[in-house]
């Protein structure tokens, strides 16, 4: 080969390997080619299939997970070495933001083939809405299908199609502190009502047992949500959005502020990590062992008990309900999505199966690892079937708590603002807990006009 047209060639395959990597976008690479002297011909036959086309044979499997489920599973590595030349990647996301997807999708073009770590309600119906993601119909095989658990199926369904195949479970439930609760003199037994819960957690401040009696995550979703469906979870008007001018929001907010009142001062603080939405204040305060009682998903509690002196004093139970009430709560699957511009779909999907099909991680994530107790439960039916046919000795006792709360609880309906309303909520209702606004009806109305006028906005 002529000194000139090896300089070419190489030139040609490195621009070719940062394209495949998203180091450079498909301007960058004709750019390049028509400097190295591809020439028109090779531009042509670019154009006309498209350059991810073209490269398709060549791109390895490029999934893309969020950050923290990475950290928190350290299985995935194992089931990543099943699949030679994967092209692991974590994903450009903080906080749920998805805009770096969306910019791609426009371009009709993706850097990745499947994204783990969408929740329906979160970002779901934003990327169907934005072109972004496709459904799995064509490409989840018809026995997986079949063993997603109902409730779930319907969670990550739009428009009768799947749009998410599930991976991670997670219930809200409580926990506590058995060695407070019993230095407090308190029974060793799950408060069944929330009158009971705060009477509980008044004494466990009262007798100096520990400081706080109670605490919760202060985002909607984590709070004000499961709160409301322990009253009612029908509180969903046509459009799909949470009623927060439902009898059971208001009481549900109303009750926020009665358990602030024996909570960490800094409960409303927004989280020290990932855009604010993790790491915080309630996890940081009963990782410490400064609360009594603890309200949000399971593996909360389950992660911040292995800070603990010891963390079999951690105890779990199904969220309490206001008298007479429904006694639901809320659950939601952290699952995959489909990349509507990427590649590789079929292999994405084998992909996905041996992922959330992994015995480890889900041993891993029941049991805990020495650097992580994530507490999260498999979306099908047919493992849950395989346990209780011959219970494994190593499967401690939440996991039939866990999957028998989720029978009870109620996922929060997808919409494009499925996560937004309670984001623009949140600052709003905040006016009732902190004493600015007397009324929860009044702050709750405010609220409804606000997300209304935000939706007006965008259209």
């Amino acid at each position: 080969m002529p000194v000139r047209r090896e300089q070419e060639y190489v030139l040609q395959q490195a621009a070719r390997d940062a394209l495949q990597r998203g180091a450079i976008d498909r301007r960058a690479f004709l750019t390049r080619s028509l400097m190295t002297g591809l020439g028109l011909a090779g531009i042509g036959a670019v154009a006309r299939g498209g350059v991810r086309p073209a490269f398709a044979a060549d791109r390895p499997l490029t999934p893309t997970f969020y950050q923290w489920i990475q950290d928190l599973h350290p299985g995935i590595p194992a089931v990543n070495a099943k699949f030679p030349g994967i092209n692991y990647q974590i994903a450009p996301v903080e906080g749920f933001g998805i805009e770096r997807f969306v910019a791609e999708a426009k371009n009709k073009e993706s850097t990745w083939d499947v994204y783990v770590g969408q929740t329906p309600f979160v970002e779901m119906s934003a990327m169907v809405k934005a072109g972004v993601i496709e459904p799995w119909d064509n490409y989840i095989p018809k026995d997986v299908l079949a063993d997603i658990i109902p409730s779930i199926h319907e969670e990550c369904m739009i428009d009768g199609k799947l749009y998410s195949w599930p991976f991670l479970l997670d219930v809200i439930g409580m926990g506590w502190h058995s060695g407070l609760t019993k230095k407090a003199g308190l029974p060793d037994a799950a408060p069944g009502t929330w009158d009971e819960y705060l009477t509980r957690a008044k004494t466990v401040v009262d007798s100096h047992a520990a400081p706080f009696g109670a605490t919760f995550d202060s985002h909607g979703w984590r709070s004000l949500a499961p709160m409301t469906h322990s009253m009612n979870s029908h509180v969903y008007t046509s459009e799909g959005l949470f009623d927060f001018t439902n009898d059971a929001a208001i009481e549900a907010l109303v009750l926020m502020k009665k358990i602030m009142a024996l909570a960490n001062p800094d409960i409303l603080l927004e989280g020290a990590s990932d855009g604010g939405v993790n790491g915080t204040p309630d996890e940081v305060a009963f990782g410490a062992q400064r609360v009594g009682y603890y309200t949000k998903y399971f593996n909360a509690p389950l992660r911040m008990a292995n800070y603990w002196d010891d963390p079999k004093a951690l105890h779990l139970g199904p969220l309490p309900k206001f008298p007479n009430g429904e006694g639901s709560t809320v659950f939601w699957t952290t699952g995959c999505a489909l990349f509507k511009y990427g590649q590789n779909k079929e292999k994405a999907a084998e992909y996905i199966r041996a992922l959330t099909y992994d015995r480890q991680i889900w041993k891993d994530s029941i049991v805990g690892t020495p650097n992580a107790h994530p507490g999260q439960l498999p979306p099908y039916k047919s493992i849950y079937a395989e346990w209780d046919a011959k219970k494994p000795d190593w499967m401690p006792s939440f996991v039939a708590l866990v999957r028998s709360q989720l029978d009870r609880a109620k996922a929060i309906n997808n919409n494009i603002f499925g996560l937004q309303q309670f984001v623009i909520g949140k600052p709003i209702w905040e006016t009732y807990l902190k004493g600015q606004e007397s009324n929860p009806k009044v702050a709750m109305q405010k609220v409804v006009e606000a997300v209304h006028a935000e939706m007006k906005r965008g259209g």
